[in-house]
């Protein structure tokens, strides 16, 4: 794999900025590949929160939530990274047991069998027990859990600023070299 592939998976709980943060981002990075699926409901909250989504404005692959012939429903596609973000508790839910009923959860039960790299970042609040549970059983199998927590040491200016604090360790995970606010430095 000399490419890096990564599956943004947009999920349908309040966030949207995270993942707008994100694939802004991503769009600056030479070398990579990014498939993107959005659920029906992250496109209304997309909407609600932000405005027209407009997916022209980035340099990406998308794929209806419904198409199980995009090449990350495969493991032989070699994605070798898988952000969910935001990812709700439904999703993460059906993500941790295993239940492949569309695009996003196929390609997440793809990452984790091939044992690649899935960041999940969880944007509801307070967590339930069935929440916590779900999560570790992702955690156990592989999965880094990302609550979408921002830190507030770098000293934020703005909401952009603070969410992000969250989209930064995300690229971090994604193994993408940044310049970003670094504790101590």
């Amino acid at each position: 794999m000399n490419q890096k592939k990564i599956v943004l998976a947009i999920g349908g709980s309040s966030g949207s900025i995270y993942a707008k943060l994100l694939m802004d981002k991503l769009s600056l990075i030479k070398d990579i590949t990014v498939g993107v699926c959005m659920s029906k409901n992250a496109l209304i909250n997309w909407e609600i929160e932000i405005g027209p989504f407009n997916k022209e404005s980035y340099p990406f692959d998308f794929y209806d939530s419904t198409d199980f012939n995009a090449p990350f429903a495969s493991g032989s596609a070699q994605y070798n990274y898988m952000v969910v973000c935001p990812c709700s508790m439904g999703l993460l839910a059906r993500m941790a047991q295993g239940i492949s009923n569309d695009l996003s959860t196929r390609a997440a039960d793809v990452i984790l069998k091939e044992k690649r790299k899935l960041i999940v970042v969880a944007r509801e609040m307070p967590y339930s027990t069935i929440h916590l549970n779900n999560m570790a059983l992702l955690d156990k199998a592989g999965a880094l859990i990302m609550p979408a927590s921002p830190s507030f040491y770098s000293k934020p200016n703005n909401v952009e600023e603070l969410c992000m604090t969250v989209v930064d360790r995300v690229m971090d995970h994604l193994d993408i070299e940044q310049s970003t606010y670094r504790w101590g430095e």
